[in-house]
């Protein structure tokens, strides 16, 4: 029984995608100014990623913008958070390169010259403006980036079958400092 096993462990290994030392969350920055919490990051994507980009694959990252509040007993709570979905378009014949970014609200629709410019307003975010603290309880908090882009192969139906096999093609996390917020109300 124990050698099916395994087996079967390292057939779900071999599935699962490497995590890579190159995809990486620069950040996440948190400073208040005029009672707005404002968060500043950025993503670095693999070689690989960037070089199908350039070549025409269309890429969509989420980006999800968590704020929590730090107990010492419970569990962090989530207090709020914001989304955003950028997907970036390259046509490489006729080197139009157009990137969208949506909140799920509003949808802005950006062309770049180059792809190098494209790239690096889609991947990163100065100044997001999270939330006003006047509303929040005092006590400590943190903000936590979480960056996905599913794989585009698979379709829907393989998650459900196999539930070891990965949608992901990138999925990193990364959190702030810890940061007070006294007396906001």
């Amino acid at each position: 029984m124990s050698r099916n096993y395994s087996i079967f462990l390292l057939f779900v290994i071999m599935l699962m995608p490497l995590a890579s030392e190159s995809q990486t969350i620069s950040g996440p920055e948190v400073k208040l100014v005029n009672n707005d919490l404002l968060v500043t990051f950025s993503i670095g994507l693999e070689d690989k990623s960037i070089e199908a980009m350039s070549k025409g694959v269309d890429k969509e990252l989420k980006f999800f913008i968590d704020l929590f509040r730090v107990w010492k007993v419970w569990p962090d709570e989530f207090v709020l958070g914001k989304t955003y979905v950028r997907t970036v378009k390259v046509d490489p014949i006729k080197k139009e390169f157009v990137a969208t970014s949506s909140d799920g609200s509003v949808l802005i629709e950006k062309r770049f010259k180059t792809f190098d410019s494209m790239l690096a307003w889609t991947v990163s975010f100065r100044d997001l403006k999270l939330t006003n603290i006047r509303g929040l309880e005092p006590g400590q908090y943190f903000v936590r980036v979480t960056v996905e882009s599913k794989v585009r192969k698979l379709p829907p139906v393989i998650g459900y079958l196999f539930i070891f096999i990965s949608e992901n093609e990138l999925k990193i996390i990364r959190d702030s400092a810890f940061f007070p917020i006294e007396g906001a109300r």
